[in-house]
C-alpha cells in the first residue's frame, strides 16, 4: 500500500474579514491507517518552520459534516465549499477555512487504501507504543 499525499488550498483566518491563502498537504501513511496529516508550510507558522499535525481520519471525516474534536483539533463545516479547522497550541489558536471538496478527494483515497473498520494496529506497534508511552514511568 502506497502513502497518499493530496494538497488542498486553504485560508489561514487572521482577522475577519481578513485571511492569508495557502496551500497544505493532507497526507496518510496506511502504516498508521487510523491518521492523518496536515502540513502546513513555514511561511505560514510562527517560527518560521514547516509544522504537522497528526490527528484521526475519522476525525476529519465528521468535520466535513458536523462539529467534531474537543481537543486540540476541532472542525466543523463553514459553507457548501469550506470546513473550519481549528488547531489549539500553547501559542494560541490558528483557525483556517480548507476546501471541502479537496479534502473528501483526500479522504475518500484514504478510505479506498484502508476502508473504515479495516484498519489494523500489530502487536509490534502496540508494543513500540506502550513503550514510548510508559517511557520514564
Amino acid at each position: 500500500m502506497s502513502v497518499i499525499e493530496h494538497t488542498v488550498q486553504a485560508q489561514l483566518v487572521t482577522r475577519a474579514p481578513e485571511s492569508r491563502p495557502l496551500r497544505v498537504l493532507l497526507r496518510y501513511d496506511p502504516r498508521n491507517a487510523f491518521a492523518v496529516s496536515v502540513t502546513f508550510p513555514a511561511p505560514a507558522c510562527l517560527d518560521g518552520v514547516e509544522a504537522v499535525w497528526t490527528f484521526s481520519r475519522d476525525l476529519l471525516a465528521t468535520g466535513l459534516g458536523l462539529p467534531a474534536g474537543e481537543g486540540d483539533v476541532r472542525l466543523r463545516p463553514a459553507g457548501p465549499h469550506r470546513t473550519a479547522l481549528s488547531l489549539h497550541a500553547a501559542e494560541g489558536i490558528a483557525l483556517l477555512e480548507v476546501d471541502t471538496p479537496g479534502v473528501r478527494a483526500f479522504l475518500d483515497a484514504a478510505y479506498d487504501c484502508v476502508p473504515q473498520g479495516a484498519e489494523r494496529v500489530g502487536s509490534h506497534e502496540l508494543d513500540r507504543d506502550l513503550a514510548e508511552l510508559l517511557r520514564g514511568v
